[in-house]
C-alpha cells in the first residue's frame, strides 16, 4: 500500500481499535499512538519528498496514484502531492496530535469523541492528497460534517445554535462548491473528448472564458466561506467559541484551510483567467476581512472570541496573498495557513488549559496569572508573539513573504489594498498586547486563582509540539519556502501567460 493511501487508513485503523476498547484510559493511549504513528508518517512522507525532488524528480505531483472507481462519470481514486500539499499534511499532522493531548481529560462519551475527531482528521488528509475532484470534495464533506457533532455534543455555552450555524453555512458553501465543480468537468473536455475530474488533466485545458466567469466565483466563494471570507465569516466566531478545546484546534488550525487550499487548487489553478479579470472583488472583500477581524477581535473580552476574530484576519491574508497571483505572495499564503494553522491551535490549546483551571475565558475575571502559572503564562506570550509577527517566529516570516509579494504589483489599487492590509498589524498588536497585560501581569484579581496548577505532562506535549513547530519555522524557513515554491511554478506560469501584469 502507498504512504499517501495509508494516511487514510491508520485512521480508520485506529478508529476500528478504539471501538473494541472497553478501559477509557486505554482509549486514550490507542488514540494517541495512532496519531503518533500518523506524524512520523508525515515526516517521512517531508523527508521522501524532498529526496525525490533532489534526486530529479520532475513531475508536478509524486507519489501518483491512480485507480478507477466510477467508470461511466469518470470518477477515479486518484492521490498525489507536490510541496503545497506534504506542508498541509505535515500540518494536519501535527494539530491532531496535539490536539489529542489538549484533550486528554475528556471524560463524557470519551471514546465517541475520539471517533468523532479522527474522522474529521482522516477527511482533511484525504482532501489534501486527492487529485480527483470528486474525491476531493468527497473528503471535504468528510472533514465539514463531524463538526455538527463535536461542537453540539461536546461544546459549550450555546453550542446548539453555533453547530447548526457552522453546519447551515458550510453546507451551503459546499453546494456552490459542488457547482463549480459540476461546472468544471462539463467544460473539461471542449474538443468533445472524455470528461475528467482529475486536477492535472483540467489543467492543460483551456475552460471557455464564459464558462469561467460563472464557476469561478462559485468555486472561490464557496471555497472562501470555509476560509471566512467577508461577509460569509459570521459562523466562525461562534463555532470557535462553543468547541471543545481540541475542536477548536483543528476547526481553526486545520479545516479552515481546506479553504484557502482548495480556492488555490481548484478555482484559480483551474480557472487562472476569470482569477485575474475577477480578483479585484474578492481582494477588497479580504482586505476587509483582514481589517475587519483584527478591530472585532479588539473589542472582545473572551478569550475564544478574541482569538476567533483573529483567526478571520489571519485565514483573510491566506486569500488576500493568493488573489495576488506571484510567486512571492503565493509563498506566503501557503506558510501563513502554516503558521496560522500553528499558533491558533496552540492559542486555543492554551485557552482550553486556562479555563479548565479558572473556569472563566473573561479576561476582566483574570490577572496574575503569570506568577501563578508560570510555563502556561510563557507559553500564550510566546503564541501572542507569533501571532503579531514577531521576528523569529513563523508569523513574521509568512506575513513579511505575503506583504512583499502584494507590494510587487505596481499599480495604485493593489498598492493601496496592501497598505490597509498591512495595518492589521498595528491592531493585532493592540489586542494581542493588551490581553498579556490584562490576563498575566498585574495583581492577581481572584483569590480562587492564586492556588492553581500549572501544566501538566500532557498538556506540555501538547503546547511544546506547537510551540517547537512556530519557533522551527521562523527560524529555518528556507527548506520550506524552497519547497512551497517549487510546486507554485506551474501555477505561476499559466498566471503569467493569461495576464503577465
Amino acid at each position: 500500500m502507498d504512504i499517501l493511501t495509508l494516511f487514510v487508513v491508520i485512521p480508520v485503523l485506529t478508529i476500528t481499535a478504539i471501538l473494541f476498547i472497553k478501559d477509557i484510559k486505554h482509549v486514550r493511549v490507542v488514540t494517541a499512538i495512532g496519531m503518533g504513528i500518523q506524524l512520523i508518517m508525515a515526516a517521512v512522507l517531508v523527508f521522501m519528498y524532498l529526496a525525490a525532488r533532489k534526486a530529479g524528480a520532475s513531475e508536478e505531483m509524486l507519489f501518483v496514484r491512480d485507480y478507477l472507481w466510477f467508470k461511466n462519470p469518470n470518477i477515479h481514486y486518484a492521490i498525489g502531492v507536490d510541496g503545497i500539499s506534504v506542508a498541509m499534511i505535515a500540518l494536519t499532522s501535527l494539530v491532531v496530535f496535539a490536539g489529542i493531548f489538549a484533550s486528554w481529560e475528556v471524560e463524557f462519551l470519551t471514546r465517541e469523541f475520539f471517533v468523532s475527531l479522527i474522522l474529521l482528521a482522516s477527511g482533511v488528509f484525504g482532501f489534501f492528497i486527492s487529485i480527483d475532484l470528486f474525491t476531493m470534495f468527497l473528503f471535504y464533506e468528510l472533514a465539514v460534517i463531524p463538526m455538527y457533532l463535536l461542537i453540539g455534543i461536546w461544546g459549550s455555552g450555546p453550542k446548539e445554535y453555533s453547530a447548526m450555524k457552522l453546519t447551515l453555512m458550510l453546507m451551503g458553501g459546499s453546494a456552490l462548491i459542488l457547482a463549480g465543480l459540476l461546472g468544471i468537468y462539463f467544460n473539461s473536455a471542449p474538443d468533445g473528448g472524455q470528461f475528467t475530474f482529475n486536477i492535472l488533466e483540467i489543467s492543460k485545458v483551456t475552460i471557455p472564458m464564459s464558462a469561467q466567469r460563472l464557476f469561478f466565483p462559485l468555486t472561490f466563494v464557496g471555497f472562501g466561506v470555509l476560509g471566512a471570507l467577508f461577509p460569509f465569516h459570521t459562523w466562525s466566531p461562534d463555532g470557535h467559541a462553543s468547541a471543545p478545546t481540541a475542536v477548536s484546534m483543528l476547526h481553526a488550525g486545520v479545516l479552515m484551510k481546506l479553504g484557502g487550499y482548495g480556492a488555490f487548487r481548484v478555482a484559480i489553478f483551474l480557472m487562472p483567467e476569470a482569477a485575474v479579470e475577477l480578483s479585484w472583488i474578492f481582494i477588497i472583500l479580504t482586505s476587509i476581512s483582514v481589517v475587519y477581524g483584527a478591530f472585532g477581535a479588539i473589542v472582545q473580552k473572551d478569550l475564544k472570541y478574541i482569538n476567533a476574530y483573529s483567526s478571520v484576519s489571519h485565514c483573510g491574508l491566506v486569500l488576500f496573498a493568493i488573489l495576488m497571483m506571484n510567486q512571492t505572495a503565493l509563498n506566503g499564503a501557503v506558510i501563513q495557513m502554516i503558521s496560522h494553522g500553528l499558533m491558533t491551535a496552540l492559542f486555543f490549546a492554551l485557552i482550553g488549559m486556562l479555563y479548565g483551571r479558572t473556569h472563566t475565558r473573561m479576561i476582566n475575571e483574570m490577572g496574575g496569572l503569570m506568577k501563578v502559572i508560570p510555563f502556561l503564562s510563557v507559553c500564550y506570550v510566546i503564541a501572542g508573539l507569533a501571532s503579531l509577527g514577531l521576528p523569529g517566529l513563523s508569523g513574521f516570516v509568512a506575513e513579511m513573504t505575503i506583504f512583499v509579494g502584494a507590494f510587487q504589483h505596481t499599480d495604485v489599487f493593489h498598492r493601496v489594498v496592501t497598505i490597509v492590509a498591512v495595518s492589521s498589524i498595528v491592531i493585532t498588536a493592540v489586542y494581542i498586547l493588551r490581553v498579556v497585560a490584562i490576563l498575566l501581569l498585574g495583581p492577581t484579581t481572584d483569590e480562587h486563582h492564586e492556588h492553581l496548577t500549572d501544566a501538566k505532562w500532557f498538556e506540555k506535549v501538547s503546547v511544546v509540539t506547537l510551540i517547537g513547530s512556530v519557533a522551527g519555522i521562523g527560524l529555518a524557513p528556507y527548506w520550506l519556502s524552497t519547497m512551497i515554491g517549487a510546486s507554485l511554478s506551474p501555477l505561476v506560469e499559466k498566471i503569467v501567460s493569461v495576464n503577465p501584469f
